[in-house]
């Protein structure tokens, strides 16, 4: 009864998102995510009897962290449950890459590449992290310059964002993109909402 229960879940999130969404055994396969320069990196849970240990960052972690993906600071956002940073908006950088893990709770993270000389202009991406104690395939999100973006706390208690920027807090960096200025749409035609992603995957 759970795998039908499961495989009706997934039937239906594929008419609303289509290939646009990363969570469970996607995420612990490594699948490539369509947005080029998004890289979604699988974490490691070691767990004892003690509780766990998960390694966040890496200097060896190729496409997460180097030269050109250097370590900037460090903060954390708690958001309460069914809240979207930014309802009609998505966050934008010219120039810092994101590198975000979820602490605690349960976010989905929606990504779009608004990158004109980009080969998937449009393109959606939405992926669900998990507090790597609790999800079955925990994992950290690369969000790359040019792309749109934001998140929704799901469940019921709040979930704890850590972001590991390559920059340090600029505010002239810091854009917004309303929705309907974006133009960015869901697999079924619909403009993309925050309304749309509770809706289905609360």
């Amino acid at each position: 009864m759970t795998s039908l229960r499961t495989a009706q879940r997934w039937a239906s999130l594929r008419a609303v998102f289509g290939d646009a969404l990363l969570a469970g055994d996607a995420l612990a396969g490594g699948a490539e995510p369509p947005i080029p320069g998004v890289v979604v990196r699988p974490l490691t849970v070691n767990r004892d009897p003690r509780g766990t240990l998960t390694e966040l960052l890496r200097a060896d972690w190729a496409g997460v962290f180097g030269d050109d993906l250097p370590f900037a600071q460090l903060y954390a956002s708690v958001t309460v449950p069914g809240i979207a940073r930014d309802e009609d908006r998505w966050h934008l950088h010219r120039h810092q890459t994101d590198r975000f893990v979820c602490l605690a709770g349960r976010l989905v993270v929606a990504i779009a590449d608004a990158r004109p000389d980009s080969p998937a202009p449009g393109k959606l991406l939405l992926v669900e992290l998990a507090a790597a104690a609790d999800a079955p395939a925990p994992a950290m999100v690369t969000i790359p310059p040019g792309t749109l973006h934001g998140l929704v706390a799901l469940g019921d208690t709040p979930a704890t964002l850590l972001n590991l920027p390559t920059r340090l807090y600029d505010p002239a960096d810091e854009e917004r993109v309303a929705f309907a200025e974006a133009g960015i749409a869901l697999a079924n035609g619909e403009p993309f909402s925050w309304d749309a992603v509770r809706s289905a995957l609360a």
